[in-house]
């Protein structure tokens, strides 16, 4: 489903991903995991258009798209949850909800979509008129999941969606990530959180200074001791 060979990326003449290449099957839940500065959000917002390839390729359902105008991934099939969810703060959150459904595709399914979105996160229900901004940390990152998932994407991606959050909120989210994936959006997921990750993923990439260091199954990561040691303490 998506294929990234060699990507490099850079921030003006500093090298930020190296020959980085994955391989995301279709309906699959895939993390990159890696600690803090190792590039997973470079990654992901490179593969959501929001950052320009130096080099290499993304191709998604078979089609190139490393020089796809940036607002032409949402409409590819592709949409992102970022880093730190960037809702609209005094708008409400209906209104931010809606904002993910511009597409005309999406538009034209906004009703069926908004039912989803209230099914998969219930507390958001009696909440649609209040400002984003007043919601707590994990109701925000709700609505941020909600607003990507408005645009119906084929591919979902995460950046850091347990950033900030308690211990509990966390667990409900990667549920939710979890229920999304098996209802047949294809998920790539950047976590710092390697444990939480990993219980959820299907297969994972370690990312490290920007270059892929390990991949394989959760449990073929889980018994190599340098990453046990590395991200999980063990």
């Amino acid at each position: 489903m998506l294929e990234v060979r060699d990507l490099q990326v850079a921030y003006g003449q500093a090298p930020a991903l190296w020959g980085v290449s994955l391989e995301l099957r279709e309906h699959e839940l895939l993390c990159v995991v890696g600690p803090n500065g190792a590039g997973k959000t470079t990654l992901i917002n490179t593969l959501a258009g929001m950052l320009r390839a130096r080099g290499g390729r993304i191709v998604f359902e078979g089609r190139d798209i490393t020089a796809l105008a940036p607002h032409r991934f949402c409409e590819a099939g592709v949409a992102i949850v970022p880093e730190g969810r960037r809702l609209f703060g005094s708008m409400s959150v209906l209104e931010n909800l809606e904002i993910g459904s511009l597409v005309p595709a999406a538009k034209a399914r906004r009703a069926g979509s908004l039912e989803t979105v209230l099914a998969l996160f219930p507390v958001l229900e009696t909440k649609l008129a209040q400002a984003a901004g007043e919601l707590s940390g994990g109701q925000q990152q709700m609505v941020a999941i909600g607003r990507a998932l408005m645009a119906r994407p084929r591919l979902l991606l995460l950046d850091e969606p347990s950033l900030g959050l308690s211990p509990l909120i966390v667990h409900e989210m990667f549920g939710a990530i979890r229920r999304v994936n098996t209802e047949g959006t294809a998920v790539l997921l950047v976590e710092q959180n390697v444990s939480m990750a990993l219980r959820v993923a299907q297969r994972a990439y370690v990312l490290e200074e920007g270059r892929m260091v390990a991949e394989g199954t959760p449990g073929e990561l889980l018994q190599r001791d340098d990453v046990r040691r590395a991200y999980l303490g063990a």
